[in-house]
């Protein structure tokens, strides 16, 4: 799963996936703003098939995100 999401942050800014660890801050070590976010998670929702809350979690780090995932599949 982890790796699913390195590659749609990837995709999305080309961010270098050697760059994407667990603690990587969206905002601070990845450059993400407020629309890449909102992507983002439209991109999570349709490649993992889950739906995200609009009024939910707000993520700061990437393990974050993978740790709602990992909830929303079980």
């Amino acid at each position: 799963m982890f790796e699913k999401l390195k590659k749609l942050i990837y995709e999305q800014l080309g961010v270098d996936e050697d760059e994407v660890i667990m603690e990587s801050s969206f905002g601070d070590d990845l450059g993400f703003d407020d629309l890449d976010m909102v992507e983002l998670i439209m991109n999570a929702e349709e490649e993992f098939d889950i739906e995200i809350d609009a009024a939910g979690p707000d993520f700061n780090t990437v393990g974050e995100m993978v740790s709602y995932i990992q909830k929303k599949l079980e």
